[in-house]
């Protein structure tokens, strides 16, 4: 959180109970590995696949 527009700032104020969940891929130096992608993308489906269970989650790490 480094300042009033930051995203995390934003989350903070905004985020409600029917909010998008924010991805964010945890480690892009790996992204060029085709088995990291491969988790990203499977993670990323299963979370699509029951997205209510995640609305106004904030932010979500994957994998």
């Amino acid at each position: 959180m480094k300042g009033s527009d930051s995203l995390e700032q934003t989350m903070r104020e905004e985020n409600t109970t029917n909010s998008l969940p924010i991805f964010t891929i945890g480690n892009p130096d790996r992204f060029d590995e085709r088995s990291y992608r491969e988790r990203c993308v499977t993670r990323l489906i299963e979370i699509l696949f029951d997205l209510e269970n995640y609305m106004g989650a904030g932010r979500i790490f994957i994998p």
